[in-house]
């Protein structure tokens, strides 16, 4: 009986790659849960980051406005540009302000989206009627209770959101990496799987 060869390098390249996919999933996994016991830090962490990402794409934002002059769009790009740039400055200069402000904001979201979402769902009375009650009783709930103890409760709530995002986003790329690898090893077992063999042989 004759065995089929079959290159190894590709499945093994594959299994290093999910394996690195895993492995960086696992990192932002332990982040999520430092971060959910250190919201404070994760806060200002998250502030940093979001002050930092306006300033660069300020700076990138101009960089092209200028390069594009001849358009008509240049002095919308500068301006554009200069909100971004001005943005990024104020909230590096002030993480504590912005937090505040950005839960301030996700508070009257969460209040808007509850409401919008209870009338909905009393008005149409759909097949999702009840998640969708449900959700704008959440929604609304959350958004009260973050208002309630505003500003104070800007020192967590934007850091709690943020570490979530990373916990949940590790375990999606932990699970992508495992599940990829286990794939990768049933197609490189069957390909190994020995052929019968021919009249010839």
């Amino acid at each position: 009986m004759a065995v089929k060869r079959v290159d190894r390098t590709e499945p093994a390249r594959l299994s290093r790659e999910f394996g690195r996919v895993a492995a960086l999933g696992v990192i932002l996994v332990l982040a999520g849960l430092i971060g959910l016991v250190y919201t404070g830090v994760a806060t200002l962490t998250s502030m940093f980051l979001f002050g930092w990402l306006l300033l660069v794409g300020g700076v990138v934002g101009l960089l092209h406005a200028v390069q594009a002059r001849d358009s008509g769009f240049f002095w919308l790009g500068v301006v554009v540009a200069a909100l971004n740039i001005a943005a990024g400055v104020v909230v590096i200069a002030r993480p504590e302000a912005a937090a505040a402000a950005l839960t301030m904001f996700a508070a009257l979201l969460f209040l808007t989206g509850g409401v919008f979402r209870l009338v909905g769902s009393l008005v149409v009375r759909g097949p999702q009627f009840g998640w969708t009650l449900v959700q704008g009783a959440f929604g609304l709930l959350l958004g009260i209770l973050v208002l309630a103890s505003w500003p104070s409760s800007s020192k967590y709530v934007i850091g709690c959101f943020f570490s979530l995002a990373l916990l949940f986003d590790g375990l999606g790329l932990v699970a992508t990496g495992f599940g990829g690898r286990k794939i990768v090893g049933m197609v490189a077992e069957r390909q190994e799987t020995p052929t019968a063999p021919t009249e010839s042989e």
